[in-house]
């Protein structure tokens, strides 16, 4: 187990040297294209020296032509330039991704969103599972980039799902973890763009280009504007070759296509503001969208995401080469002369347009399935990442199973695993033990790997079988000055909700962790006898994790639903060491005195 997890770090080791070394090579072109471009600005200069210069008629004819070398030249490697510079953005997200494995099973934060904005007090059981948040898990699993990724990634750690889908899932996160080596590309191809502006796209492909894009739909403006760039270049070779007087016509008609465009201004900023300066971002997703398609998938899950009867990577290229086109009007000079010759931003509308009718709905779409993509390959990540968790059995009777089951957020080299079984049918089992023996963690654990479970990914545990349940969780219960909530009020509201959930949903599990901690022991007591009670009355299974030894006897009352578990201390020469495993029956040894003694306090 830990021999594969070490050859998986030392594969990500190796992966990111080679990565580093084709970012330094590819710097090292750059760097050499540049002093190129240098050599042919001072050859243009030498050049057109020679030519002022020169008194020979040939030789001034010649030197014309060579003008034209370095110039050529220069745009060839201004192009070859620019694809190098595309091409090492993408080698940093890709070393970016590498980097941030490495980190993740070395024990470093996941570079990627840790989920904060999706908390709430208020869930049956987020807040207590560590689901979303700093140290959360959350926060261990995410690879989504996008907003849609992250937004179903949470929606899936917090909603019951069906079994149906469960299965459905699995078969489709193994299948992409047995591609997981593909799906770095796909990650950097996303990785590094702001999620808003994709986001804004979208709303304006679905919401508003149709409407923004009405002023250029007549057809007299359609025909002059693509016979335009014949009627600039007649003019021109007219002005040459035959009077200096079309160069009148020519100004006066840069006149009116000038006016023209600041009359439409106001529509074509609006076309444009969305899109704007996002060709590279579109040309990333379209690569990402482009492997999504190149795959021979198998599980009915992923071909589902795949609604598409056309390429919808190359129309989201068409889509960035129009926007493209499009940000040369963020030059106000070479801006100016194309709008003035060509009308450049009305034809760059008109061919937005023209896209928009055909290619739009199915773009949406893609764009839509890629955070689908990203959550599935953030569980896939996690499975890879982690040989020794298994997928858990998903079974369609009563059941929870598991053995050597470990809390997934704890760290493997000090991490203890647990066997823990229900019956055949819901019992309550009160789980008793001395502070920081290792019950709240326990009742953690089960929760946590139940959510991995219910997303169709693998589980931190050598064996796991269950069935669906709602889970309910009352673990951290806080009062609120705010809303002037005390803490007794605030676990009377949580109460409220799970006895509520109880009733609605029979297939509910519920996980308490000391309860009614807000009130005197007496009412604290028979506040747990009666709710323990109830969920017997209910057939709701449930661990309940307590301090109170008299909730153990309800054994006594009740041998058939309530089970006793403990965790206990071993004290040595008066000190005390925790083994954090899961024993039968009610916890004996309590270490209170010995941690009041150490303050002082002694205790008859």
């Amino acid at each position: 187990m830990l021999k594969k997890q070490a050859e998986i770090i030392a594969d990500y080791d190796q992966k990111i040297k080679q990565v580093t070394a084709d970012i330094a090579v590819t710097k090292k072109i750059i760097d050499q294209l540049s002093f190129m471009r240098i050599g042919l600005f001072l050859a243009e200069i030498l050049f057109f020296i020679l030519l002022v210069s020169s008194v020979d008629d040939d030789l001034r004819t010649l030197i014309q032509f060579a003008l034209l070398v370095p110039v050529i030249a220069f745009a060839f490697i201004v192009r070859r330039q620019s694809k190098l510079d595309r091409e090492i953005d993408f080698k940093k997200q890709l070393l970016w991704v590498y980097q941030n494995e490495w980190n993740v099973l070395n024990g470093t934060a996941n570079g990627y969103d840790h989920g904060q904005a999706f908390e709430s007090e208020l869930h049956p059981y987020t807040s207590d599972l560590d689901i979303f948040g700093a140290a959360s898990l959350f926060s261990l699993i995410n690879r989504c980039s996008t907003k849609s990724g992250n937004n179903l990634l949470a929606k899936n750690f917090a909603e019951k799902p069906t079994r149906n889908k469960i299965l459905l899932r699995q078969e489709a996160i193994k299948e992409i973890t047995d591609k997981i080596a593909e799906t770095y590309r796909f990650r950097a191809n996303l990785h590094g763009y702001d999620p808003d502006k994709i986001e804004q796209i979208k709303i304006q492909l679905k919401h508003q280009l149709g409407a923004q894009l009405e002023f250029v739909k007549g057809s007299f403006l359609r025909f002059y504007v693509k016979l335009v760039p014949y009627i600039s270049v007649g003019l021109i070779l007219a002005a040459l070759f035959i009077s200096a007087a079309f160069w009148k016509i020519l100004v006066l008609l840069f006149v009116i296509h000038t006016g023209w465009n600041v009359l439409l201004g106001s529509k074509i900023n609006k076309v444009f503001y969305t899109f704007g300066g996002s060709s590279n971002l579109l040309n990333g997703y379209a690569s990402a969208i482009l492997w999504t398609e190149n795959q021979n998938w198998q599980s009915s899950y992923i071909l589902g995401l795949l609604d598409s009867k056309i390429p919808v990577s190359k129309e989201i290229k068409g889509l960035s080469k129009i926007i493209q086109n499009f940000d040369a009007r963020l030059n106000i000079l070479v801006g100016g002369i194309l709008n003035a010759l060509l009308l450049w931003d009305l034809k760059c509308c008109i061919s937005l347009d023209i896209w928009y009718k055909s290619s739009s709905e199915d773009v949406i779409s893609a764009l839509d399935h890629l955070g689908d993509f990203e959550e599935l390959i953030s569980l896939a990540t996690t499975a890879y990442n982690q040989p020794d968790w298994v997928f858990p059995v998903i079974t369609g009777q009563f059941a929870l199973a598991a053995t050597h089951i470990g809390h997934p957020l704890i760290n493997e080299q000090v991490r203890v695993d647990n066997d823990f079984h229900l019956e055949a049918k819901p019992t309550v089992d009160i789980v008793t033990g001395s502070n920081m023996a290792g019950k709240s963690t326990f009742l953690r654990t089960l929760g946590i790997n139940m959510i991995l479970a219910y997303t169709g990914a693998p589980v931190c545990a050598k064996t796991m079988q269950l069935s669906v349940f709602s889970i309910n969780t009352y673990m951290r219960i806080k009062d609120s000055l705010n809303e002037s909530t005390s803490t007794f009020k605030a676990e009377l509201n949580r109460l409220k909700m799970i006895l509520d959930n109880v009733v609605k949903d029979k297939d509910t599990f519920v996980l308490i962790d000391e309860m009614l901690r807000g009130t005197n022991s007496r009412d604290k007591y028979l506040g747990s006898k009666v709710f323990i009670q109830k969920l017997i009355t209910e057939k709701t299974p449930a661990l309940f994790a307590t301090h109170d030894l008299q909730l153990a006897d309800l054994i006594i009352d009740h041998p058939e639903t309530v089970r006793n578990f403990h965790f206990d201390i071993q004290i040595t020469e008066g000190e005390m060491k925790f083994d954090y495993l899961l024993k039968q029956g009610p916890c004996k040894t309590f270490n209170a005195a010995i941690l009041l003694k150490e303050i002082g306090l002694t205790l008859d």
